[in-house]
């Protein structure tokens, strides 16, 4: 295999559409998610339009050990990676005393720990031939705290501060370290969220959009990619450092809430 890129949560939405746009260029692919039939779906369109190698992992990286189980299982390939997609990850509206806390830990597993776990595990093969890139999926929620997402915009929060981290220690190598930040995007997160009858999610860009965004950023060397976001929200988001916390916290409140 060459230009192997391994992609988690690659059967639906960015992960998706990255993994079209890297085929495209003519890399090959190690897909993984947990739907086995959404992952061979994608293979077989990408094997019959580009004729190359993809494998595909059926894993739940929310559940713990999963990050290792599935490192373990490309060691047993003898694969070289050579760009690592930590895009797996799911959020949960509501309330955090009111949630399911079996659920908020889940998230909590995947959305940090299986990101850092399979980072840590890869990221010493990057070094010893010094070449390798790494996309880490975030959001431009990581900015700002979330009320009725709070463990989600925590999450975040910490992939966004983490992936530009180790931008910094990898500064000397030929290794980069991308951190993705959409907006509101059209994919499953919104429905599985709660999210997709908010007004948030009222202006939602592509998948497609975000994908491309994020893998030209990543061949760059870019250490943050924002992507998605309306004209309206450009400005606000500019404006975030002048407002009082209490009238973010507020306003993002509002914007959470269901629409009836």
């Amino acid at each position: 295999m060459k230009d192997t890129m391994l992609i988690t949560g690659a059967s639906s939405g960015i992960g998706k559409e990255l993994a079209r746009i890297h085929a495209e260029k003519g890399g090959d692919l190690i897909l993984v998610a947990r739907r086995a039939d959404k992952l061979e779906e994608l293979k077989a369109e990408l094997v019959s339009k580009y004729k190359l190698n993809v494998i595909c992992i059926t894993k739940d990286l929310s559940v713990p050990g999963a990050a290792k189980e599935l490192y373990e299982e490309v060691r047993a390939h003898k694969i070289e990676v050579e760009f690592l997609v930590n895009n797996a990850g799911f959020g949960l509206r509501g309330k955090f005393h009111e949630l399911s806390w079996d659920r908020q830990y889940q998230m909590m597993q995947l959305n940090m720990l299986a990101l850092s776990e399979l980072t840590y595990l890869f990221l010493p093969e990057f070094v010893k031939r010094n070449s390798g890139r790494i996309l880490n999926t975030s959001s431009t929620a990581s900015f700002i705290p979330g009320p009725l997402q709070a463990v989600y915009y925590a999450t975040k929060a910490y992939v966004t501060f983490f992936g530009n981290a180790l931008a910094e220690e990898l500064s000397d190598t030929n290794i980069t370290v991308t951190t993705l930040m959409p907006g509101a995007t059209e994919t499953e997160f919104a429905s599985t969220s709660g999210m997709d009858k908010t007004a948030l999610f009222e202006q939602a860009v592509s998948a497609r959009s975000v994908a491309e965004d994020g893998y030209k950023g990543m061949m760059q060397g870019k250490l943050d990619v924002i992507s998605g976001l309306t004209f309206s929200q450009k400005i606000s988001f500019s404006l975030l450092p002048f407002m009082p916390k209490k009238t973010i916290l507020k306003q993002v409140h509002n914007m959470q809430k269901v629409n009836e």
